[in-house]
């Protein structure tokens, strides 16, 4: 038995510069933040030869061919495995929710089945595989971000420039500042489920035909991301609770389905009821706030977005990234 798991993320700044209709013209750059909440994958030998996979549903399949899960399938062709094994997955947190989860899964899978074959791949190994697999493989209109931050956790800088390669840095924000935003974020569930390609595709096509006011919010956009660097960096954090709010409104911009009345409401209520600022994570158009909060606004903001039927999530930063928590894999 080979346990695996890997984080999602919430993006701090820049989010959505990584997509290749944008970085591949003008190179994106954005800061990403794992947290401790996981996508969890198991692999277990199989006595007989088919392949039996758990997830929302189960599979037992005689071939690779035969698997209905895109990504369990791509992820066994790319590894050649073919027969013999056992794989479930469960998560913390919902698909479709904004927060990468897709691609941590992806990073999961593939570090699970490296590691069922008994090989060693390091972090940008796996990255570099999950961006294949579900970019390329499967044509998913994503960019890379997620893929990074799930296999190498922390507060993290990533840019993407127009070649394709990935320069990755780790912020170097002091202990006592990621307290403090861990303290100041506020976390709650829309409520609304949505796949991230239906907004994506709809942004892309903007991206490609170089729409000027799609274009300059994300120019914007790429230097919030640098804007949010410094932030860190320097320890004044109350001036990133101002950044998202600018973030918001640039991003709401990009698609029509990146927001809609009910999400409209629901930020202005956290607006009135203390947060300084805040957006939705991941593509937009449902899934998880992020809301900046000061100590002394935070609980009167709970109650009003709990009020609401919203739902707040606790979490902290995840330092490790990918990782195996249990091998007992005999031969």
């Amino acid at each position: 038995m080979i346990i695996s798991r890997a984080p999602v993320r919430f993006s701090l700044g820049g989010g959505g510069t990584d997509l290749p209709a944008y970085s591949t013209r003008f190179g994106g750059y954005l800061v990403s933040a794992a947290i401790d909440k996981y996508i969890y994958v198991t692999a277990n030998k199989r006595f007989h030869r088919d392949i039996r996979l758990a997830y929302s549903k189960t599979e037992i399949v005689s071939s690779v061919d035969r698997v209905e899960h895109p990504i369990f399938r791509e992820a066994l062709r790319m590894t050649g495995i073919d027969h013999s094994i056992e794989l479930t997955s469960v998560a913390d947190l919902p698909a479709n929710s904004g927060l990468g989860s897709s691609s941590a899964f992806t990073v999961a899978l593939l570090n699970a089945l490296h590691t069922y074959k008994r090989e060693f791949v390091s972090s940008k190994k796996l990255a570099e595989e999950a961006c294949t697999l579900e970019i390329e493989r499967l044509g998913e209109p994503i960019g890379k971000q997620d893929q990074y931050i799930s296999a190498f956790g922390n507060v993290t800088a990533f840019r993407f420039e127009p070649d394709g390669s990935v320069h990755v840095e780790p912020v170097p924000v002091r202990d006592e500042v990621l307290d403090e935003l861990e303290s100041n974020l506020v976390i709650i569930w829309s409520g609304i489920e949505r796949p991230a390609r239906i907004v994506l595709s709809e942004q892309g096509q903007r991206l490609r035909e170089l729409e000027a006011p799609v274009v300059e919010s994300m120019h914007r956009i790429k230097e919030m991301g640098h804007e949010t660097y410094r932030i860190l960096t320097s320890g004044d954090i109350d001036q990133y609770g101002e950044l998202l709010h600018v973030h918001w409104s640039h991003k709401r911009k990009l698609a029509s389905k990146m927001t809609d009345s009910v999400i409209d409401e629901h930020y202005e209520a956290a607006r009135k009821a203390g947060a300084i600022g805040g957006k939705l994570m991941g593509a937009g158009g449902g899934g998880f706030f992020m809301f900046y909060v000061r100590p002394q606004d935070r609980r009167r903001m709970l109650e009003a977005m709990i009020a609401r039927g919203l739902r707040p999530l606790r979490f902290r930063f995840d330092m490790d990234g990918a990782r195996i928590m249990a091998n007992m894999h005999r031969s």
